[in-house]
């Protein structure tokens, strides 16, 4: 408790939680669900080359600077991919999950979410 209250005290003390001081940007959370669970393991050729595309996409935008870190996270019992991204506004991500190859395929479906980013300095 001693300790989380004390990160709190700096990050809120630093002036790091919420908007970025440093870029002036905001942040969200993407998470992208896959059509089945086994997704991963018994893709067809037609999903890998889209996959392969999507890649080149978030790769693309984390030259950018726009995704800051993006990949699979390998839960078993509920695989997904996350991307960490940065923008300047809202209005942005709708538009960065609708031109993603694996959302217009229709086989990946994407939410986002608000995130109080803490960046390092």
């Amino acid at each position: 408790m001693v300790i989380i209250d004390m990160c709190l005290k700096i990050v809120i003390a630093g002036g790091h939680l919420g908007m970025s001081e440093n870029t002036g940007k905001i942040h969200f959370m993407l998470k992208s669900t896959p059509p089945r669970l086994t997704f991963h393991h018994d893709m067809t050729e037609e999903e890998r080359a889209i996959m392969l595309k999507h890649i080149a996409y978030w790769t693309d935008k984390q030259k950018q600077g726009i995704a800051l870190v993006f990949g699979p996270v390998l839960n078993p019992s509920a695989p997904h991919g996350l991307a960490i991204i940065e923008v300047d506004s809202e209005a942005q991500v709708p538009k960065l999950v609708d031109e993603d190859p694996a959302v217009i395929a229709g086989i990946m479906t994407t939410e986002f979410y608000p995130m109080k980013a803490v960046l390092p300095n």
